[in-house]
């Protein structure tokens, strides 16, 4: 009788421990520890990145990837200047987050089983749909990616696109040479040096490395596009409060693409408007940034800082830029895209 007391008393105090651990895990940390700093440390790319991460002359950072960062830090602190960008290759990406080092990964890193399980690091949500394929000089005179049986790629060492490429020529009985690098500026080095016939990345990349190349009538992407790669903001899956900001971030960016809400109009909007919608997402009306622990300008700030989603991807790989990468999937929903955002309500 005793016994299963005890027993009874030891599960029901170790029931107690779990839940007083999960729920000091829900208790914004990561955000605590940014407003007490005054900076947050955002990971990108490595800065030669064109279209997602570059770093100029001036030691000015751009980049669709750059921006979101600045949504981010626009949303928590109220001023997109207050962050530290932090270049990561991808082999040290996600280690830098889980030591802490940097409070959200912003970089090109595609949302898979094992990172999603092994590595205690969370998704946010998705702000680009991508597709790996193969860039070729025309000169190779191949029109299909079966029709480079023993040629040589370049690709990036253990990156999620190298197991892709692996997997496609295996599928389909066909040998190539793996020509790895740690960087995305250095395959595209090795490929115009001719050390490889072919580079695998995804499109975005594809496009930067034409545009960085030059000649863009030398270059063919093949037809051909091996598998897709839902990118999008990363942060430690132990701290569910500070996920739910970034989510929301990357939700309200979209939602005012939906609205019709602007970088240039966003402090008109919020004046003028009369839509129940754009009044609750610009703090108007309702009291949802205090549930995230923020102020109610949160996504105003966000938006004044950079834009909605759409001017977003158009300034940086979009028709704005010189990449010119069609949006495809990262059309809205309502215009044949998967972008959608949850009901701010």
């Amino acid at each position: 009788m005793l016994a299963n007391l005890s027993n009874k008393w030891t599960l029901a105090v170790g029931c107690l421990m779990i839940a007083v651990t999960a729920a000091s895990a829900d208790t914004g940390a990561t955000q605590k520890a940014i407003k007490e700093r005054g900076v947050l440390n955002c990971g990108v790319s490595t800065g030669v990145q064109t279209g997602m991460s570059t770093l100029d002359s001036a030691a000015k950072w751009t980049g669709f990837e750059v921006d979101f960062c600045r949504a981010v830090a626009a949303a928590v602190l109220g001023d997109p200047e207050k962050i530290k960008f932090v270049p990561l290759e991808i082999k040290t990406a996600f280690a830098t987050l889980q030591s802490g080092g940097i409070d959200v990964l912003a970089r090109t890193a595609t949302h898979t089983f094992i990172r999603d399980i092994e590595l205690n690091v969370e998704w946010a949500g998705v702000y680009l749909y991508d597709s790996q394929g193969f860039l070729a000089k025309k000169s190779l005179g191949v029109s299909s990616a079966k029709e480079l049986d023993g040629a040589s790629i370049c690709v990036s060492g253990g990156s999620n696109y190298e197991l892709n490429l692996a997997d496609f020529f295996r599928k389909n009985g066909l040998k190539f040479t793996p020509v790895t690098a740690n960087t995305r500026d250095q395959n595209e080095k090795n490929l115009a040096a001719g050390r490889c016939d072919v580079y695998a990345n995804v499109l975005s990349a594809l496009a930067g490395a034409v545009a960085k190349l030059g000649n863009p009538d030398d270059w063919v992407v093949l037809p051909e596009l091996i598998s897709m790669e839902p990118i999008g903001p990363v942060v430690r899956k132990d701290d569910s409060r500070f996920r739910d900001t970034v989510a929301w971030t990357l939700n309200a960016l979209i939602a005012a693409e939906e609205m019709g809400i602007t970088q240039a109009n966003v402090e008109e909007m919020k004046k003028t408007s009369t839509s129940p919608e754009v009044q609750r997402l610009l703090g108007v009306t309702g009291d949802f940034g205090a549930k995230l622990g923020l102020d109610n300008d949160w996504a105003f700030n966000a938006i004044k800082a950079v834009g909605n989603y759409g001017e977003i991807f158009a300034r940086n790989v979009g028709d704005k830029s010189p990449i010119k990468l069609e949006r495809g999937l990262n059309n809205l929903w309502n215009n044949k895209g998967l972008m959608s955002s949850p009901l701010l309500r």
